[in-house]
């Protein structure tokens, strides 16, 4: 066990749905966009000015949370709530 997770030796990559569990909801990242794409993620979104920098907090399985003009705010919001953040490249 390392860092609270079970390591398993697979021969074969997750499959889509194994990797969407990951964390069991737990598990979130951070995702910078712009404006111009928050509807995308977030429908229900007022539109906005286009070109502005925002952050948008987003579960393992891409399910978006929230979203915010800082990763600092959404850093703080997912550590409120008990999420922790992962770095994606």
């Amino acid at each position: 066990m390392v860092n609270g997770f079970v390591a398993l030796a697979r021969k074969q990559p997750l499959t889509a749905a194994e990797f969407a569990a990951v964390g069991d909801g737990r598990i979130a990242y951070v995702k910078p966009m712009q404006s111009e794409q928050l509807n995308a993620l977030f429908p229900e979104a007022p539109e906005l000015e286009p070109g502005l920098a925002l952050f948008a907090l987003l579960g393992a399985d891409g399910s978006p949370i929230v979203v915010a003009d800082s990763r600092e705010a959404l850093i703080e919001s997912a550590r409120e709530h008990e999420l922790v953040t992962v770095a994606v490249h």
